[in-house]
């Protein structure tokens, strides 16, 4: 085997080469049929139109937009609804607010926010803390380790 005569394992169609004249079979028309705008040179409809029926983009607004892929959705829990843990419960996880339902679901991010009133020391350790609520949980005596 030499280099000259390695040859691709799939393979390809040779390429459509139009307007070369009737005997190539693309000739005379080149493949754009007869007459009508989209056999005139820089001819076509923009993307989306319908021939002038409202198109379907104009229909489904909420569709319109960007969406950020990266958002991290948090799970909100109030300082004040930490009150309602039972006296034996004085570390805050994800787990612990899944186990008391205060969140739905343990592996998704959960953030807690300063509203309410909080009297007792929590220790706060895998959730996002608001300054707020960093504040209202330190004044209560807890500590919170950032997630």
């Amino acid at each position: 085997m030499q280099a000259h005569t390695v040859r691709s394992a799939h393979a390809r169609p040779k390429r459509k080469r139009v307007g070369r004249g009737d005997g190539s079979g693309k000739g005379t028309y080149s493949g754009r049929g007869m007459k009508g705008q989209k056999a005139r040179s820089g001819g076509g409809v923009r993307p989306g139109f319908e021939g002038g029926q409202n198109p379907l983009i104009k229909g489904l607004p909420m569709l319109r937009g960007f969406r950020n892929p990266f958002r991290v959705e948090y799970q909100v829990v109030n300082v004040g609804r930490l009150a309602a843990l039972p006296d034996d419960v004085a570390d805050v996880t994800p787990q612990t607010l899944k186990e008391r339902r205060m969140v739905r679901h343990a592996d998704k991010p959960v953030k807690l926010l300063g509203g309410g009133e909080l009297t007792r020391a929590f220790a706060v350790q895998g959730v996002k803390v608001t300054a707020s609520a960093k504040a209202a949980i330190e004044a209560a005596g807890g500590v919170v380790v950032e997630a």
